[in-house]
């Protein structure tokens, strides 16, 4: 006989899979076993009733009127109806009017014109210190990232830490954030629309931090900032200008860490660049 302590785990276990996959719609509102349906013997059909005899020709009548079009259906939130400009520009009104990193942050968490606000589980806004003098910024969160509400907290993040720990840095003397502070459902990449959506409120983040050096992770939190349209491969090591309203800091691109998961011969490009930037701060570079 088998467990029901197993059996509610395994439910559980298919349902965070689920999660994780990104499914947030059931098709029905009862479950069916599909399998007991598939060895169901098909459902006797009934046999069409006799034509009857044609009715005698009539005087043919007016054209129906064409009927009203439904109403659009109604969707949650502004995200789903809202124009990219029109949700940038309203992204950009709304950063401007944060003093402070908690009221950026609050603005986000009651700012629905993402639609990845709906998806996610939790606004993963930023970690660390927000007085350091080096910023770390990734793409998006992941499903530990959106689980716990704070950026690189899974593989990657314990990967990120030890990097920082090489070049004397950590939590305490680093501030870490993502461009889009939303995990997009199943971990797939932000879209264009989404990422312009968000690129107000994260300048506004960096402005509010105001450090000395940024360290883009990854390709996408390059482009976004730089506007280059290089790969990650090609743009590693480079410094770019970055202009804050009352100086100009220093942008550093570089591998992100789960790259290097996956490709782990690369990590000694990225040691080279966290070697640059040990040098950035302290002066030799």
């Amino acid at each position: 006989m088998p467990n029901p302590a197993d059996a509610q785990a395994d439910l559980i276990a298919i349902l965070d899979f689920q999660t994780e996959a990104g499914v947030d719609v059931a098709l029905d509102e009862t479950p069916h076993d599909r399998f007991t349906e598939a060895d169901a013997p098909e459902p006797v059909r009934a046999r069409p009733a006799p034509r009857r005899a044609a009715a005698p020709a009539q005087a043919p009548s007016p054209p129906p009127q064409e009927a009203p079009r439904p109403a659009p259906r109604a969707t949650f939130g502004r995200a789903a109806s809202a124009e990219p400009e029109a949700a940038a520009g309203d992204a950009r009104a709304r950063a401007r009017n944060a003093a402070s990193l908690e009221e950026l942050e609050a603005i986000l968490a009651a700012f629905d014109a993402c639609p990845l606000r709906f998806t996610a589980k939790n606004l993963v806004f930023g970690d660390g210190n927000p007085q350091a003098r080096v910023m770390f910024l990734g793409e998006a969160p992941g499903a530990d990232e959106d689980r716990i509400g704070k950026p690189f907290m899974g593989r990657s993040g314990q990967l990120l830490d030890k990097m920082m720990a090489a070049i004397g840095l950590d939590r305490s003397s680093a501030y870490i954030a993502n461009v889009v502070p939303w995990r997009p459902p199943g971990n797939r990449n932000p879209t264009p629309q989404e990422v312009a959506t968000c690129k107000p409120f994260v300048e506004r983040q960096i402005e509010l931090v105001d450090p000395e050096l940024i360290v883009c992770l990854g390709a996408p939190a390059t482009q976004t900032l730089t506007g280059t349209k290089d790969g990650i491969l090609k743009t590693r090591g480079r410094v770019f200008p970055y202009a804050l309203p009352s100086r100009e800091a220093k942008l550093l691109a570089t591998l992100h860490p789960a790259f290097l998961l996956r490709q782990p011969l690369q990590k000694r490009l990225a040691w080279r660049d966290f070697r640059a930037v040990r040098a950035a701060l302290d002066g030799k570079a």
